[in-house]
């Protein structure tokens, strides 16, 4: 049985103190109610709350995530965090190629494919972003598109690893736009990645996968969404700042 998944990503947004106030506060509320079984918690935190948040959940329920790593291992890279660092901290997740990353920094897919490659060499669990933009939607080139950042993206990581992998579907076209894909567009990307990831691995691998949908999900849209086949829950942005919020989306699953 795949794992359903609530991954929240807060971006750049909180102070160390308003993060931990916001981690505690959902802990909390898991610690007064049993988790759904095959249910994961994640939040997504910036590289300057991941210690912090860490020491305020209970790991048994709600896990860390980094928002990023580097492609290198160590080195003169200034500014650079790398996995080991990551690992270290206590996180367990990593959300690698997102589409801000990709986007406004200028990540390719290979560059997407190390990142990977260094999670997976440190025992991290990342979720691999993909989806494609208004323009590529409204051209008809999205399946092409998805497919292509997937076989580049997953190029250095074989048959365990995958199995290591979450996968996030985030049509760009729906992120911070108010717009949402129809469950049935969600479904009907969904059901392909999983395709892709059959023709790349097999389709046992496939079945053992879990992919979220990542946009712009609320509480109004999640139920609906959470029904399809083939989505196992949701990469949240704005409504993961909200303890109330994703706490209803995670109802939701």
């Amino acid at each position: 049985m795949r794992n359903k998944i609530i991954a929240g990503n807060w971006k750049m947004n909180t102070l160390v103190n308003e993060g931990v106030k916001l981690a505690s506060s959902i802990n909390e509320y898991f610690n007064n109610n049993k988790l759904t079984p095959n249910v994961k918690i994640i939040i997504g935190v910036p590289f300057t709350h991941i210690d912090a948040c860490v020491r305020s959940v209970d790991y048994t329920k709600i896990s860390v995530a980094a928002q990023n790593c580097s492609q290198y291992e160590k080195g003169a890279y200034t500014g650079e965090i790398a996995a080991d660092m990551i690992k270290g901290l206590g996180a367990q997740y990593v959300i690698v190629g997102h589409s801000e990353r990709r986007q406004i920094f200028g990540e390719t897919d290979s560059i997407i494919a190390q990142k990977l490659a260094n999670c997976h060499k440190n025992a991290l669990f990342p979720i691999l972003c993909c989806g494609e933009t208004d323009n590529q939607r409204d051209d008809g080139s999205y399946f092409d598109v998805v497919k292509n950042q997937l076989i580049a993206s997953l190029s250095l990581t074989d048959k365990f690893n995958v199995l290591r992998t979450v996968i996030a579907y985030e049509p760009v076209w729906a992120i911070g736009t108010g717009k949402t894909a129809s469950p049935e567009q969600a479904q009907e990307m969904h059901e392909y990645i999983r395709k892709i990831i059959t023709e790349i691995y097999n389709q046992n691998i496939a079945d053992q996968i879990s992919i979220l949908y990542g946009g712009s999900v609320k509480p109004d849209n999640a139920v609906e969404l959470f029904s399809q086949d083939d989505i196992d829950g949701g990469l949240i942005g704005g409504a993961s700042l909200k303890k109330e919020d994703f706490i209803k989306i995670y109802q939701a699953i």
